[in-house]
């Protein structure tokens, strides 16, 4: 049976052996007794979560974050056993099917221990982290009250077992301004000592993604949820010039020349012809378009590496294709880089970032799952 997307003329490549080497950087950068939680959610922010997740376990990371419980039973399924915390709400019906696979969940809703208890299948212990909103306003228990009553009914209750307690920073990423930063997490240690108050205590307490442990590596307490850096990209473009130790970026997209053409002055290339050769031009043709990922707005301003040349991206980007000005004429069959290094020559996500007038985080994210990956590790 073939592979999907192997007979495609584009691919994703993703260097595992740099995934490895962040991994090892940050616990340089941290103190010893620092867990290192691999955020793979998103498979691997498109990077991958399968062959990303063995890679960093294996540089030592202990823990695994995903957003989706189908997220981490497919980890469980692949053979992985290492502990994995979903992020996201599970429905407190399928609470006990993340017991028998050993999976932990976020709770942050009182009424959702209530609901998970009445539904049990009586197959173990379920393991939970709280979620406090110190100030992200996204989920997670806020007031004092609503956490009492969800700690109280863990600490009840013998199915479930406390086994973290964390917060997420809204700013972290924003080094100049650090007043909200501090804020919530003053709110958080605030929080934690009214737990510990209740006899609510958790062995793994966690605030700090990439930015924060980065930034803040004094105040990330027992474990790191590693996601953007992981991935050797910079949570934000403000933090570029702070980061104390190099990030080796992970993922690199590359396509094939299909078509390669020489047109007159005066002719137009893809839909609207809203290009037009001012003079006689050779043009390419690359097999990757929107449906990919590849957006319509890369097109403005938008390069691609040619023979360790950079090529403007001409006319618009159609579903399945782009078209490409060459510097001369080139082979059917050349290697172009939409995302990585050729020669002397890089296009970084951070580029195309900017250009997109978005963060690194969705760039990978954006390149579908038509596109295949492979894999390296060095």
């Amino acid at each position: 049976m073939a592979v999907r997307g192997q007979f495609r003329d584009s691919w994703v490549e993703v260097n595992l052996g740099h995934i490895a080497e962040n991994v090892h950087s940050f616990q340089r950068h941290l103190s010893k007794d620092t867990d290192i939680m691999a955020v793979v959610k998103a498979d691997g922010y498109g990077h991958g979560a399968t062959e990303v997740a063995k890679a960093a376990l294996g540089a030592g990371a202990t823990w695994l974050g995903v957003a989706l419980l189908d997220e981490a039973l497919a980890l469980r399924e692949i053979g992985i056993h290492a502990p994995i915390l979903v992020f996201g709400r599970v429905l407190p019906e399928d609470a006990w099917l993340a017991a028998q696979n050993n999976i932990s969940l976020t709770v942050f809703q009182a009424d959702w221990l209530v609901k998970a208890k009445n539904s049990q299948s009586g197959t173990g212990c379920l393991n939970v982290h709280l979620k406090l909103d110190t100030g992200m306003g996204r989920v997670g228990a806020r007031e004092l009250p609503e956490i009492k009553a969800i700690a109280d009914e863990i600490l009840h209750e013998p199915c479930f077992l406390l086994e973290g307690v964390f917060t997420h920073f809204a700013t972290a990423d924003e080094p100049e301004d650090t007043a909200y930063f501090m804020k919530q997490y003053d709110r958080f240690r605030m929080m934690l000592s009214h737990l510990s108050s209740w006899g609510a205590r958790a062995e793994t307490i966690h605030c700090a993604n990439s930015a924060t442990a980065i930034n803040f590596p004094d105040k990330v307490f027992n474990l790191v949820r590693l996601g953007i850096s992981m991935y050797g990209l910079t949570p934000s473009a403000e933090m570029k010039p702070t980061i104390p130790f190099p990030l080796k970026p992970a993922f690199s997209l590359h396509s094939r020349l299909v078509h390669v053409k020489q047109i007159s002055p005066g002719e137009g290339v893809s839909y609207g012809a809203t290009y037009v050769a001012k003079r006689e031009e050779w043009i390419g043709t690359v097999p990757l378009g929107y449906a990919d990922g590849w957006l319509r707005k890369i097109a403005n301003n938008g390069e691609i590496l040619v023979n360790g040349k950079r090529a403007p991206i001409v006319g618009r980007i159609c579903m399945d294709f782009f078209m490409v000005r060459l510097p001369g004429e080139v082979e059917v069959g050349t290697k172009v880089t939409l995302i990585g290094r050729q020669g002397e020559e890089r296009i970084e996500i951070d580029d195309l970032a900017r250009q997109l007038e978005t963060i690194t985080y969705e760039i990978p994210c954006m390149i579908g799952d038509r596109v295949p990956r492979t894999y390296k590790k060095s």
